[in-house]
C-alpha cells in the first residue's frame, strides 16, 4: 500500500515538471520566416513606395509593365530655373489651388484651336479622331483624375521641350515677379497663366503627372513626373487615343476633395462654362428601366392574374401575342454628361441674337428669375479689344447700399479667351453701378488675371471707362415711360450719387436725373424739359428741398414764384440737395435754392421805384429789429420780393446751410457736434426776410414809429422770427423760451392777467385712510344707536315702574 502511494506522488511531480517547461520561452528558437511576409508585418519604406508605385495604374497596363516602362524610359532633369519655379509654385501658391483645373482646359482648348486651324488647310489633320471634346473623369478608386482633349498632341520632342522646359526670358520674368509679390506679401496665385506656367500648377493638388499624348506625326507617348524629375518613354499600348492627350493626375492626400464630382462639375462651371468645344464629366445618374421578369416572378405574377380575371369578360384579342412580362428597376448609369451648353452669345454678332437668346442667357449666367429691364450688346475697340453684354436687372438688388463703396461687386464677370478669371472687384464698375450685371471678354489681359493684378493693370481702366459710357447709353435708350416708373423708381438714388462722385460723366448722368416739380402733381420732369418750359428771361433753375413734395410745395419761399409762374424742383430725398449742388449748371443755367439769398425778379423801372420808396419807409423797422429784439440773431432784416402771404422767412446765406440740409447734417449717425466745419456752417447767421405788405408787418412798423420800446412789439417780432425759423426748416435754439412767449401774447390777446398763476389742484386723500375715515363713522353711527337703544330701554322700564 505504501509503494502505491509513493509511486502516484512520484508520476504527479514529473507531470508537473513537463507543463512547466512547456511554459518557458525557447530562447534558442528562431523567428518563422514567413512572419514579416504577413498582412500585419511591418513593412519598410522602400515596400511602402513600391506599393504606391503598383497602386498608379494606367489603363490597360498593370504594375509590371509600368515598372518596366520606368525602367527603360529616358530620365530628364528639369532645368535649375524650371526646378525653382516649380517648387515656389507647390510651396507657395496655397490660396487658390481649384485653378489647376481651369489651367489645364484652357490649355486643352488651346491645343483643340490649333488642331482646328491646321485642318483648315490640311484635310488630313482630323483623320485620327474626328472629335474635338475635351472629356474629364474622376477614378476615387485609384486616387487618380484624367483630362482627355482630342487637340493636336505632342511628339516625344515636344513633351520634353513643353513641359520639360521654358524660355529662360519667361523664367526669369516669372521668378522676379514671383519675389517682388512675396516681399511685397502680396497674393501670387495671378501668375499662374501669364508666363506659359499654367501646366504646373497641377502639382499644386497632385504628387505625380502623367501626360499620354499622341501627335498625328509621332508615336504615343508617356510623360510622366514628380515635380523632380521626368521621363519620357513610347507607350506600349500602341496609339489608343487616336490624336491628342490625356493628363492624369496622381491627388495629394488633401486634394481628395477635387475627385468628387460636384466639385469638379462647379469648377467646371465657374471658370470654363464658355469655352468653345464641349466639355463632358463622367458621372452617374439614376434611371427606371424595365427589365423582364424572371421565372420566379413571372409565376407569381401569372397566379395573381389569373385570379384577377376571374371575374372579367375574356378579351376578344386572346390570339393576340403576348408581350413579355418586365417591371421597373431603378439602376445607376453612367455617362458623359455635357457641362458647357450655354453658348458664349457675346462672341455672335449683336444682330445674330434674338431677345429671348439675352433673356435666357441672362437668367442663366446672373440666376436671377426675373427678365432684364434693358441690355447692350458691343464690341470695344481701340487701346483694349474687348466683347461685352451689360444688363440692368429688373429690380434693384436687395441690400444694394449696405456697405455702400466696400462691398464687393460681383455681377460684372472677367473672362480672356472664354475662360473665366474672376468677378472679385472693387473697381471694375463704379459704385454707383453696382446693379449693372454682364461679363467682359478680352483677349488682351493675361489669362489668370486676380484682384490685386487686375487693380494694378492699365488695361483695366480703359475697360472701365468704355463699360461706364455703354451703361449710361444705355440706359439713356430706355423709353420714357418704363424708364419713370421701373428704372427711377429702383435705381433713381444710383443716378444721383453718380452725379456726386462720377465728376467725368456728370453731364451724362445730369440728363438722367427725373424729380417732381410744380408742372405736374404725378408726372417725374427731367432737366431738359424742365429748360424747355422755362419762362423768358429765366436764367436759373428754382428748386426747393422738404422732407415730402406737400412741405415744399407750401413753403413761404415759393409763394411768388408759383404766383408768377416759375415751375420749382421740388427735392424730397435726403440725397437729393446733395446731388444738385454737385451739379454747377445744367445747359447754361445755374441753380437756385429758392431757401437762400439770390432769388430776384425781373422788374419794371415803375416796379423798381416802389420797392425803393418802400425799403426807404420801413428803413425804421429793419433797422430796430436788427438791433433791438432780434440782436445777435440775424445777420439783416430785409424787405423780401419771394413772399406773398406769409408774414416773414428766414434765409440762408449763398452758401449756408437751408434748413433741410441742416437737419441732415444733424441727424447724422456719427455726429459729434465736435466738427469744425460743421459748428461753422451751423452757427452762420441767417437774413429775416420781411413781407411788407402783411398786417404783422405794417402794424409793427406803426407802433414802431410811435415807441421804440413797445414791449408788444419787441415780443411779435421774437415771435415772427421764431415761427419763421420754423417754417424755413430749422431748429429753435430755445423751445421752452419760445412756448413761454406765445402763452404770454395769447394772455394778452385774451386779456388774462399776465401774473395770474395756474389754479393748484386739490389733493386727492389716498384711498385706504377714506375707508378707515368710513370705518370709523360707521362705528360712530352704531354706538349712537345702542344708545339711543339703551335709553328706550330704560325710559320704558321706568315708565312700567311708574304705572305699578
Amino acid at each position: 500500500m505504501r509503494k502505491l502511494w509513493l509511486i502516484g506522488l512520484f508520476c504527479a511531480l514529473l507531470a508537473f515538471t513537463s507543463v512547466r517547461a512547456e511554459d518557458e520561452v525557447d530562447v534558442d528558437g528562431t523567428v518563422e520566416d514567413d512572419l514579416g511576409k504577413s498582412r500585419d508585418g511591418s513593412r519598410t519604406d522602400d515596400e511602402v513606395v513600391q506599393r504606391e508605385e503598383e497602386a498608379i495604374q494606367l489603363d490597360g497596363l498593370n504594375a509590371a509593365q509600368l515598372k518596366e516602362l520606368r525602367e527603360k524610359s529616358e530620365k530628364h532633369v528639369f532645368q535649375a530655373e524650371v526646378n525653382r519655379m516649380m517648387k515656389l509654385i507647390i510651396n507657395s501658391l496655397y490660396k487658390n489651388k481649384e485653378i489647376f483645373l481651369r489651367e489645364l482646359i484652357s490649355n486643352a482648348s488651346d491645343a483643340l484651336d490649333k488642331i482646328r486651324l491646321m485642318s483648315l488647310t490640311n484635310e488630313d489633320a482630323l483623320a485620327g479622331n474626328e472629335e474635338l471634346t475635351i472629356k474629364i473623369k474622376s477614378d476615387k478608386e485609384k486616387n487618380m483624375l484624367h483630362i482627355t482633349d482630342t487637340g493636336i498632341g505632342m511628339t516625344q520632342e515636344e513633351l520634353v521641350k513643353n513641359l520639360g522646359t521654358i524660355a529662360k526670358s519667361g523664367t526669369s520674368e516669372f521668378l522676379n515677379k514671383m519675389t517682388e509679390l512675396q516681399t511685397d506679401d502680396q497674393s501670387t496665385s495671378e501668375l499662374i497663366g501669364q508666363f506659359g506656367v499654367g501646366f504646373y500648377s497641377a502639382f499644386l493638388v497632385a504628387d505625380k503627372v502623367i501626360v499620354t499624348s499622341k501627335h498625328n506625326n509621332g508615336t504615343q507617348q508617356i510623360w510622366e513626373s514628380d515635380s523632380n524629375a521626368f521621363s519620357v518613354v513610347e507607350d506600349p499600348r500602341g496609339n489608343t487615343l487616336g490624336r491628342g492627350s490625356t493628363i492624369t493626375l496622381v491627388m495629394k492626400e488633401e486634394a481628395s476633395d477635387y475627385l468628387e464630382l460636384e466639385t469638379i462639375k462647379n469648377l467646371v462651371k465657374k471658370y470654363s462654362q464658355f469655352i468653345n468645344f464641349p466639355i463632358y464629366v463622367w458621372s452617374s445618374k439614376t434611371e427606371t428601366v424595365e427589365e423582364p421578369l424572371d421565372e420566379a416572378e413571372a409565376e407569381a405574377e401569372k397566379d395573381e392574374a389569373e385570379t384577377d380575371e376571374e371575374a372579367e369578360v375574356e378579351e376578344e384579342d386572346e390570339d393576340k401575342e403576348k408581350k413579355p412580362k418586365t417591371k421597373k428597376v431603378e439602376k445607376t448609369v453612367w455617362d458623359w454628361e455635357l457641362m458647357n451648353d450655354i453658348k458664349p452669345i457675346w462672341q455672335r454678332q449683336a444682330k445674330e441674337v434674338e431677345e429671348d437668346e439675352y433673356t435666357a442667357f441672362y437668367k442663366t449666367f446672373s440666376k436671377d428669375t426675373e427678365d432684364p429691364l434693358c441690355h447692350i450688346h458691343f464690341t470695344a475697340e481701340g487701346e483694349v479689344t474687348f466683347k461685352s453684354i451689360l444688363f440692368v436687372p429688373g429690380a434693384a438688388p436687395r441690400g444694394i447700399f449696405d456697405e455702400y463703396g466696400s462691398k464687393k461687386n460681383d455681377f460684372i464677370k472677367l473672362f480672356v479667351r472664354r475662360v473665366f478669371i474672376t468677378d472679385d472687384f472693387n473697381d471694375m464698375m463704379p459704385k454707383y453701378l453696382n446693379f449693372v450685371k454682364g461679363v467682359v471678354d478680352s483677349d488682351d489681359l493675361p489669362l489668370n488675371v486676380s484682384r490685386e493684378t487686375l487693380q494694378q493693370h492699365k488695361l483695366l481702366k480703359v475697360i472701365r471707362k468704355k463699360l461706364v459710357r455703354k451703361t449710361l447709353d444705355m440706359i439713356k435708350k430706355i423709353a420714357d415711360e418704363k424708364y419713370n416708373e421701373k428704372f427711377w423708381k429702383e435705381f433713381g438714388t444710383n443716378i444721383k450719387l453718380g452725379v456726386i462722385e462720377d465728376h467725368s460723366n456728370r453731364t451724362r448722368l445730369a440728363k438722367l436725373l427725373r424729380f417732381h416739380t410744380s408742372h405736374s402733381e404725378t408726372e417725374l420732369s427731367s432737366l431738359e424739359q424742365y429748360v424747355e418750359r422755362m419762362k423768358e428771361k429765366q436764367d436759373k433753375i428754382y428748386f426747393m428741398a422738404g422732407t415730402s413734395r406737400k412741405e415744399a410745395q407750401s413753403s413761404p419761399f415759393v409763394e411768388t414764384l408759383l404766383k408768377k409762374g416759375y415751375e420749382v424742383v421740388y427735392l424730397t430725398e435726403p440725397v437729393d440737395e446733395y446731388c444738385i449742388q454737385a451739379l454747377p449748371e445744367f445747359d447754361g443755367k445755374r441753380f437756385q435754392n429758392v431757401a437762400k439769398e439770390g432769388v430776384k425778379f425781373e422788374e419794371s423801372d415803375k416796379a423798381k421805384e416802389r420797392r425803393e420808396a418802400m425799403v426807404k419807409d420801413f428803413e425804421p423797422l429793419t433797422n430796430w429789429m436788427k438791433e433791438k429784439p432780434l440782436k445777435d440773431k440775424v445777420e439783416k432784416v430785409v424787405l423780401s420780393q419771394r413772399l406773398t402771404d406769409s408774414p416773414c422767412a428766414l434765409v440762408a446765406s449763398q452758401y449756408g446751410w437751408s434748413g433741410n440740409m441742416e437737419r441732415i447734417m444733424k441727424a447724422q449717425a456719427y455726429q459729434t457736434g465736435k466738427d469744425i466745419s460743421t459748428n461753422y456752417y451751423a452757427s452762420q447767421k441767417k437774413t429775416l426776410e420781411i413781407n411788407p405788405r402783411h398786417p404783422l408787418i405794417k402794424e409793427m412798423l406803426k407802433r414802431v414809429n410811435e415807441n421804440e420800446d413797445d414791449q408788444t412789439a419787441a415780443d411779435l417780432a421774437v415771435v415772427l422770427f421764431e415761427t419763421a425759423t420754423l417754417r424755413s426748416g430749422y431748429q429753435l435754439a430755445d423751445t421752452k423760451e419760445y412756448g413761454e412767449r406765445i402763452e404770454r401774447m395769447l394772455r394778452l390777446s385774451m386779456n388774462v392777467d399776465l401774473t395770474e398763476k395756474v389754479e393748484e389742484e386739490p389733493e386727492d386723500v389716498p384711498e385706504e385712510t377714506a375707508e378707515e375715515e368710513d370705518g370709523e363713522d360707521e362705528e360712530i353711527k352704531a354706538d349712537d344707536e345702542e344708545d339711543e337703544a339703551t335709553k328706550e330701554t330704560e325710559q320704558q322700564s321706568s315708565s312700567e315702574k311708574d304705572e305699578l
